[in-house]
C-alpha cells in the first residue's frame, strides 16, 4: 500500500478524532488535509522514515487540533514539537478506526458546550481518552508530558464535565481578560462584578522585590488598586493557567496568576520566580466588551 493509500485508510478515524476534538466537522476536515501535507512533506522533503503511520498522523493531527484550539482560546499557534511527530513517539498499536468513530460518539452532543469550557490540554485528554480509549502513555506522548500529567488533565476535564457551569457563566480565560480590560480601562464597576468579596492580591519574595504590593484584601481594595492600571501587562498563560504578565524585552518579568471560580476572580498572585516565568506563554487575549 502506498503513502497515499495508507492515508486514505487513516482519514475516518482522524476525522473522527478531530470533530470531536474540535466540535466543527468542516474545521476537521482541514485539520486532516493539514496532516496530510505533513506527511507529503516529512516523506517527500525529509525523507523521514516513519515506522507507525497511525501513531504519527494521529499525533500530528491531534497536535493541529490543540493549536486551533490554543487560537480560539487563544494561545500561541505555534507548536515546536509537531515537527518531531516523526520520531514515532509511542510503540503501542492504534485501534481500528471503525471503532474508534464508534467510540466517539459516547461523548454525545449535548456534551459539547461544555466540552468548549474546557482548556485545550484538558480537552484533548479528555476527548481521546473518554471518547477514543487513548492510554494516559498515549495522551502525554501527543501533549509532550507524563502519563501522569495527562491523567490528571483528563481528571480534571471529566470533573468540569460532570459539573457544567451555568450557561451565561464565563470561562476563566475570558474573566481573566475582561478583568485586565476593565483595569485597563479604568471601569471600576466592572472590576467590583469580576471580584469576588473576599478577593486578595498577593505576591511571591521575588516579585516583591521587584516592586509589587506583598498583600491587598477585599473587593474593593483590589478594584482600587487595579482600576486603571496594568496597561502594558499583556495575555499569557503560565502552564494551562489564563493570565496576565508584565514583559521586560522580551522575557516575561511578572506574571499575574489568577485564582478563577464561579465566574469571579478569588485571588490574584504576582510571580517572579524563575521556575514560574519559564511556564509562561504569550497568547493574543481576545477584544473582550
Amino acid at each position: 500500500m502506498d503513502r497515499t493509500e495508507s492515508f486514505e485508510a487513516e482519514r475516518p478515524r482522524l476525522l473522527g478524532i478531530a470533530t470531536r476534538v474540535l466540535g466543527d466537522h468542516a474545521e476537521a476536515e482541514d485539520v486532516v488535509q493539514q496532516a496530510w501535507l505533513r506527511l507529503d512533506r516529512a516523506v517527500t522533503r525529509d525523507g523521514t522514515d516513519i515506522d507507525n503511520l497511525p501513531a504519527w498522523l494521529t499525533t500530528v493531527t491531534t497536535r493541529l487540533c490543540l493549536d486551533r484550539l490554543r487560537s480560539r482560546t487563544p494561545v500561541p499557534a505555534e507548536d515546536p514539537h509537531l515537527e518531531d511527530a516523526a520520531q514515532d513517539p509511542w510503540s503501542e498499536p492504534v485501534t481500528d478506526p471503525a471503532d474508534d468513530v464508534a467510540l466517539a460518539d459516547t461523548v454525545g452532543i449535548a456534551l459539547q458546550a461544555v466540552i468548549d469550557r474546557l482548556s485545550p490540554r484538558e480537552r484533548v485528554a479528555f476527548v481521546l481518552h473518554d471518547s477514543f480509549g487513548f492510554d494516559f502513555a498515549t495522551i502525554g506522548a501527543v501533549l509532550d508530558t507524563s502519563p501522569v500529567a495527562a491523567r490528571k488533565l483528563a481528571s480534571r476535564a471529566r470533573a468540569k464535565v460532570a459539573q457544567p457551569a451555568p450557561e451565561d457563566a464565563l470561562a476563566d480565560w475570558e474573566v481573566v481578560d475582561a478583568f485586565m480590560a476593565a483595569a485597563r480601562g479604568g471601569d471600576f464597576e466592572r472590576l467590583l462584578q469580576l471580584l469576588a468579596p473576599d478577593a486578595v492580591v498577593g505576591a511571591d519574595e521575588a516579585a516583591v522585590l521587584a516592586g509589587t504590593p506583598s498583600s491587598i484584601e477585599g473587593r474593593d481594595e483590589v478594584a482600587t488598586f487595579f482600576n486603571g492600571s496594568a496597561q502594558a501587562a499583556m495575555a499569557v498563560f503560565v502552564g494551562d493557567r489564563p493570565a496576565s504578565a508584565w514583559f521586560h524585552r522580551g522575557a516575561a518579568a511578572v506574571v499575574f496568576d489568577f485564582e478563577v471560580a464561579d465566574g469571579q476572580v478569588r485571588a490574584i498572585t504576582f510571580r517572579a520566580e524563575p521556575a514560574v516565568l519559564e511556564q509562561v506563554v504569550r497568547r493574543e487575549g481576545p477584544d473582550v466588551r
